[in-house]
């Protein structure tokens, strides 16, 4: 039997997982019928504990979704919602197994599904599809998820909003939001990958039964970020250390845009590097020199004069991107430092400019290193290699597993992802994110932690983190510069929690 760890509680499991760990319940002697009326207990439990009774309905699909249906109308009746009503897509003959099982349970009257069929509803439980639907809604299910979106109507999705992939986020033909969803054993990828994120309202995890050690026998290799995942390898300074031993991070700056490498040399700072220097072209130094005392500088006229900084061995992690400039000399300084086989993150400019010679870049990368784009950035690069249509998280996976390097692919829903298959979603980023400059901050925080030893995938997932916490402590009105004020509140809490680890 597999031993649990606190990481389990943010496994994600696919729609193919989900399968997998019914079929272990199933194996343990938790039948299909049991597994259904855990749910559907489970969905009219949470109901009853955010709504007062009122005029609900049911929609009902032809599968096991509609199943869970049938068993909440049910449950719902009997702890005395006075009008429950029941709308089922296509016909009750059809129904199967478990679905017919319920449904045969059910003493009320069946309507057929229509948009009419939510006249006079208070709340609405979308039972029709659940996380693997494969196709496009279209019809009368369309219709009908269309109009409960129109309608502004509470609702209560049953594993996932119908027209949402578990697995992608991504919304098929038509999806409306829920207040609240309801799913089994663990979330999927799907309630925390947007759109779908933004459509699932509040999310409730409920046990059906599955056996415990069925996690460990899956081996899920996607986990929402959260510190359980990292915090034991973070690295806290200790009594002994001095400002050499806590790495020594060089940030790149460009000659115009000098806000980004500000903003990241600050960051740097703040997560902890002994050292900070901004490495820029001369007629930019009197710019960076007058930053902050803290932040040390040096001219580089050229990618000669780079290398011969580098040969410092003490200059452990370099950042290369923030307002550099697209160009010759950016990616002459992009191939210098991943000579040196140091730690190095790449974000920006300093991967925008090998959009024609990708291959370049991809041939030079050894030593650790992290890749930090936005979608944009991502398209630029990996466009001939990776499928433009394919999901985040999917694209995200096939980069890094292309390039052997980690990768961090930006948005409301950033997706980490390591050569090796596992990803990371990270879900704590407030709205407020989308700011000029908060990329900067973020890149800034992984190459101080990258300085201070910290490997690059669990780098990325605590700089990713960090950084939503940060701008969540903050909340309205935030702008990038904000964010590293707000980096020491976070690390206090996270070493507080370290301490009882």
């Amino acid at each position: 039997m597999a031993t649990p760890n606190a990481a389990d509680i943010y496994a994600l499991l696919t729609v193919e997982e989900m399968y997998q760990a019914d079929a272990m319940a199933e194996a343990a002697g938790v039948g299909a019928e049991a597994l259904m009326e855990a749910a559907g207990t489970g969905i009219a439990r949470e109901i009853g504990r955010r709504w007062r009774k009122t005029p609900t309905v049911i929609l009902c699909g032809p599968g096991n979704n509609g199943g869970d249906g049938f068993v909440v109308a049910r449950l719902l009746a009997e702890a005395g919602w006075e009008e429950v009503r029941v709308a089922l897509l296509g016909e009750r003959e059809a129904l199967k197994g478990e679905a017919a099982l319920n449904a045969s349970r059910w003493q009320g009257a069946v309507e057929r599904l229509a948009p009419e069929a939510l006249d006079g509803a208070g709340l609405v439980v979308d039972a029709l599809f659940g996380a693997g639907l494969g196709r496009p809604l279209d019809g009368v299910s369309c219709a009908v998820v269309e109009e409960i979106g129109a309608r502004r109507l509470d609702c209560v999705a049953v594993d996932i909003p119908s027209g949402v992939h578990g697995d992608t986020g991504q919304v098929l033909g038509a999806a409306a939001p829920a207040r609240l969803t309801v799913t089994f054993f663990r979330r999927k990828p799907g309630h925390l990958l947007l759109p779908g994120r933004e459509l699932v309202g509040e999310v409730a995890v409920v046990d059906i039964g599955t056996p415990p050690d069925a996690l460990g026998e899956i081996g899920p290799t996607i986990h929402e970020n959260n510190p359980v995942l990292w915090l034991e390898r973070y690295r806290w300074p200790k009594l002994s250390d001095h400002k050499y031993a806590r790495g020594h991070a060089v940030v790149v700056g460009g000659p115009r845009m000098t806000g980004a490498a500000r903003l990241a040399a600050r960051a740097a700072l703040r997560i902890g590097a002994g050292l900070v220097t901004i490495a820029g072209p001369p007629e930019a130094l009197p710019i960076y020199a007058a930053y902050m005392a803290g932040v040390l500088t040096e001219a580089i006229p050229d990618t000669a004069a780079f290398t011969r900084l580098l040969r410092d061995e003490r200059k452990n992690a370099i950042l290369i991107g923030p307002g550099n400039g697209v160009g010759e000399t950016t990616r002459k300084n992009v191939l210098a430092a991943l000579a040196v086989g140091r730690a190095v993150v790449l974000d920006a400019d300093a991967l925008t400019s090998f959009e024609e010679e990708p291959a370049k870049l991809f041939g030079a990368l050894k030593g650790p290193c992290v890749m930090t784009p936005h979608e944009g950035e991502f398209h630029r690069v990996f466009k001939d290699q990776v499928p433009a249509e394919a999901d985040k998280l999917t694209r995200a996976r096939a980069a890094a597993k292309l390039t052997g390097k980690v990768l961090l692919l930006k948005g409301g829903d950033t997706v980490i992802a390591a050569p090796d298959g596992r990803a990371v979603i990270n879900a704590n980023a407030p709205a407020e994110l989308s700011t000029a400059g908060s990329g900067d901050v973020l890149s800034g925080l992984l190459v101080g932690l990258l300085a201070q030893g910290m490997r690059p995938f669990d780098a990325a997932c605590a700089a990713a983190w960090i950084h939503g916490a940060a701008a969540a402590r903050f909340g309205p009105g935030l702008i990038s510069e904000d964010l590293s004020e707000q980096v020491p509140a976070v690390l206090h809490r996270l070493k507080g929690a370290s301490a009882l680890t």
